[in-house]
């Protein structure tokens, strides 16, 4: 039986029991490739199936669209792919590439599926796709590009303030002028002296790019900055997304801020249109989503609750957003209708997570009255009547509160409808630094101070200058009001988007993203890892809630180390605060995906795609193309490095997806390895001679640089095909092969103009942090891909050898470098070389490094579970497990996923040996 709870010390005597029959083990490791993935390696694929990652069924989807992955070699680049549903009757889709394999056969394919209903899943096979019966279509002018999808027609302006200039359904133009909204003021909330200067400012449109024409899915990028006063700031990019089958356009909103933050402070920012009213105001409707699949909906001029009764079928009528009939409503109320109030104005609010109040006036100058409150919406408004109107709302609107929907003058010919990414019932946005220089004027008390709250602080470079946010937004034009429950309905598609998928299995056939493999739990040793993988997920989900890691600058990050004495985590320390991709967490929740396919495992590596690629990384400016290292602001610390803003952190979601935004971020940092020129990462330390670098040339290390340098490199060759990258790649992988000491130099000068190292690399130096930031990952993939055999023996000597015993490393080197910490993660390259040079022993050796004496999750046993704390001790009742922290579980987590994979075979022996099982 396994034992689910085992002690440190019996693991550390179990370990050092293993290491030693590792080596005695001999190379009886079963014959496999020495070469290629542990993923499928070309298996022919006939049809893939497609399921809905919430395993339900929506009622209703507005479109969506995918990525699905194929073996290399068996789909040409220009074979035509189409949809099936259930009983094989073709759907309606659209497809295009979306990545190539070396041999120019298809990688990766993306699908765009048509709004629809009651579809319960669909398979890809090969043939035409069908073209929907009300296909979208794109027609352009240089002044005005139009988009017709069955009757509705939507007309998009190349320049002035509006995104959409007005949208047409069955002949009625319901929706005009849709642009962005941005308010800022000069001084923040209550520190304001003397009087505060606020300012205006809407969206001007510089450029506007079709991407996708159509039948089922059109895709127009809309470029510009926010305007007003003669100030230009705020660049943004939109898309909009239409699909055939769809009522609505699905809205993707990226700004970066470039302001100044002690002078800028962002009042609003919000996307608004106008709605045509034409009905009589007692059949103007409002709807707004609240708690639940709850709806609060009044109307203009309400005709329930008066002192004479409308009518029951005047009543049931406006309830239920249905026209009602003049003679419908009783005589008294009909004589005196024009001493009803209409409510013109109508305000969602989310100022925190936990709470959102209603309320209404009838119109500006007037008070507001407070209608009701709750808990979480999901954050969807309309306004409209029999005759039509619009819906308006966010994804993820009270986990990134301050937020709110705005709707005005309903009263009147034209309302308003306005979505706050920012509400500005809220105190206006803060992004100065949180901290003071202190004594820290040079570079030796800076690194005093890092010793002590693990902040590396540098005054000036603690600035929000440059960072970005994007938020999803969906806007219906309707021909009538939607009952509640197809409102509730909208409201859960915006805040749950619905997904079709590919299942774990179908992903890892293809043999993509490196060595990985499906949960399997079929033997005793496996089931305990794959609990504790389990666990480690679940847990860290759990976090999210319990601690309130929510808000518009922060929401999808995790936090980097936990404070036991106060239950909290350290928020407010240095380093130890926002992850910011620390050692990987981004790729073991994505990994952690690609092998349960669980849909809130997708839903958190999402939200932390959407947090890390965006906020922690710099879109312009002297830092552009790399992030910021952890700490208690995403851009608080002045560490800034290429390790953050890392391609890879990004591109399964990408593949997955195939979201443009995400493909712009990693495109944008193609070039991200000539920032090295503005920044010296390594500015702090005392010099050393492999540093000294003529212009042109720049240091950079093998991991935490040239690894994230490659991940964008690669994701762009297998995009375009253009082999411009791969010799980039090449050439790095070529001259590291070629020094003195490989990797174990750690790091070389490097020509910004060629991608080559250069000089002998007759030097020692390792660093622990070089192989945890995603150069694993890709280096697997590389070298399946690019068959480079100087690189493959300097990748596998080092995997082979930094963990191993000293005497083994001093025969190699002639010494025995410091710096190899993290073992336990470093068993993962143990085990690439053992499956890739038929190693047993080695496999044996990697297990027991996993399970060793620096097993950062085996304090307490792999078992070890949550404590609950309540009462005084903190603020609500929470769950604790503080042997966990950030860095220890994205990798011990990484590890347990790559050794399974490489060396699965070897682990029951090896849980044998330690005692994890008997």
């Amino acid at each position: 039986m396994a034992s689910n709870i085992i002690s440190r010390r019996h693991m550390l005597q179990s370990a050092a029991a293993l290491g030693a029959v590792a080596y005695a083990a001999g190379n009886a490791m079963s014959a496999r490739a020495a070469t290629g993935q542990v993923s499928g390696k070309g298996k022919p694929v006939s049809a893939t199936s497609l399921s809905w990652m919430d395993k339900v069924t929506p009622t209703r989807f507005d479109g969506t669209t995918l990525g699905v992955p194929w073996p290399r070699g068996t789909v040409k680049a220009t074979q035509a792919l189409k949809l099936t549903d259930a009983n094989g009757q073709e759907v309606a889709s659209q497809s295009w590439p979306l990545a190539y394999w070396p041999d120019g056969s298809l990688k990766w394919s993306a699908h765009a599926v048509a709004g629809s209903e009651g579809l319960a899943g669909a398979s890809v096979v090969m043939g035409k796709p069908k073209v929907p019966a009300n296909a979208v279509r794109v027609t352009q002018t240089p002044a005005l590009i139009t988009v017709k999808s069955g009757d509705l027609t939507w007309q998009v302006p190349t320049s002035g303030e509006a995104l959409i200039a007005s949208a047409t359904k069955g002949g009625r133009t319901t929706l005009r002028d849709m642009k962005l909204v941005a308010r800022s003021q000069d001084q923040a909330d209550l520190e304001a002296t003397g009087s505060v200067t606020q300012s205006q400012f809407t969206s001007k449109v510089t450029k506007v790019t079709v991407e996708q024409t159509g039948p089922v899915r059109a895709v127009l990028k809309v470029e510009g900055t926010h305007s007003g006063g003669g100030r230009d700031w705020l660049p943004f990019s939109v898309r909009l997304y239409f699909y055939a089958g769809s009522e609505s356009v699905r809205i993707v909103h990226s700004f970066i801020f470039d302001g100044a933050p002690f002078k800028d402070f962002i009042r609003g920012l919000g996307v608004t249109a106008k709605v045509a009213m034409s009905d009589e105001t007692y059949n103007r409707h409002i709807r707004l989503s609240g708690e639940g699949v709850g709806v609060w909906g009044e109307a203009v001029k309400p005709l329930t609750g008066l002192r004479r009764p409308a009518g029951k079928k005047a009543q049931a009528a406006q309830i239920a957003g249905e026209a009602v009939k003049i003679e419908d409503i009783g005589k008294p109320v009909q004589d005196g209708l024009k001493w009803i109030p209409e409510w013109g104005d109508f305000s969602l609010s989310q100022l925190t997570p936990d709470g959102f109040t209603l309320k209404k006036r009838t119109e500006k100058g007037h008070a507001w009255i407070d209608s009701n409150a709750g808990t979480r919406t999901k954050g969807l408004g309309y306004v409209g009547g029999a005759a039509g109107g619009v819906a308006l709302g966010f994804k993820d609107f009270w986990q990134r509160a301050p937020t709110a929907i705005d709707i005005r003058n309903a009263h009147t010919d034209l309302a308003e409808i306005t979505a706050w990414l920012w509400s500005p019932d809220a105190p206006a946005m803060d992004v100065r630094p949180y901290r003071s220089a202190g004594e820290m004027d040079t570079h030796p008390e800076e690194i005093e101070g890092l010793n002590i709250t693990y902040e590396d602080y540098e005054k000036g470079w603690d600035t929000a200058h440059g960072v970005a946010r994007t938020s999803e937004l969906n806007l219906w034009v309707l021909n009538t009001t939607p009952s509640h429950e197809v409102f509730s309905g909208m409201a859960e598609s915006v805040a749950n988007p619905p997904r079709l998928m590919v299942s774990p299995e179908r992903i890892h056939a293809a043999g993509v993203f490196g060595d990985w493999d499906v949960v399997n739990a079929t033997t005793p040793a496996r089931k305990i890892l794959e609990d504790r993988l389990t666990y480690q997920i679940d847990y860290y989900m759990q976090q999210v809630e319990a601690h309130r890691w929510y808000g518009f600058w922060t929401y999808g990050d995790v936090m980097h180390t936990y404070d036991a004495d106060r239950h909290m985590w350290r928020y407010d320390i240095g380093g130890y605060a926002w992850d910011n991709s620390e050692l990987s967490t981004d790729l073991w929740i994505w990994y952690t995906f690609l092998r349960t396919g669980r849909a809130d495992v997708f839903k958190f590596g999402e939200a932390m795609t959407r947090q890390t690629g965006e906020v922690d990384v710099y879109h312009l400016g002297r830092f552009k193309g790399f992030g910021t290292r952890h700490g208690v602001q995403p851009w608080s610390d002045s560490s800034k490095q290429p390790r953050v803003s890392n391609a890879a952190y990004r591109r399964i979601f990408y593949f997955l997806t195939a979201d443009e935004r995400v493909g712009d971020l990693m495109r944008d940092l193609n070039e991200s390895d000539f920032s090295l020129k503005n920044v010296d990462i390594s500015r702090k330390l005392p010099p050393s001679p492999e540093r000294e670098t003529p212009d042109g040339i720049v240091n950079s290390s093998f991991g935490t640089s040239w690894g994230s340098f490659i991940s964008a490199w690669l994701t762009e060759w297998e995009r375009t095909g253009d082999t411009k990258w791969r010799d980039r790649i090449i050439n790095g992988m070529v001259t590291i092969g070629g020094l003195k000491r490989r990797w174990f130099a750690s790091s070389a000068p490097y020509d910004l103009k060629t991608g080559k190292f250069l000089g002998e690399g007759d030097y020692i130096a390792v660093s622990h942090l070089n192989g945890v930031f995603g150069v694993v990952e890709m280096s697997s993939e590389l070298l399946s891909l690019i068959d480079e055999p100087l690189y493959r023996k300097a990748w596998l000597e080092y995997c082979r050898y930094y963990n191993a015993p000293n005497d083994d490393l001093q025969a190699l080197l002639g010494t025995v470098p410091r710096g190899r910490n993290l073992r336990d993660s470093h068993s993962r390259l143990t085990a690439y070389a053992a499956y890739h040079e038929n190693d047993k022993a080695l496999a044996l050796r990697a297990w027991s490094e996993f399970f060793g004496a620096e097993g950062r999750e085996s304090d307490g046993g792999l078992g070890r579970r949550t404590t609950r704390i309540d009462g005084v001790a903190t603020l609500r009742p929470l769950d604790e497990d503080n042997s966990l922290s950030t860095n220890g579980t994205a990798q011990w987590g990484l590890a347990a996923i790559q050794n399974m994979a490489l060396i699965g075979d070897s682990l029951e022996e090896a849980a044998v040996l330690v005692g994890i099982v008997k």
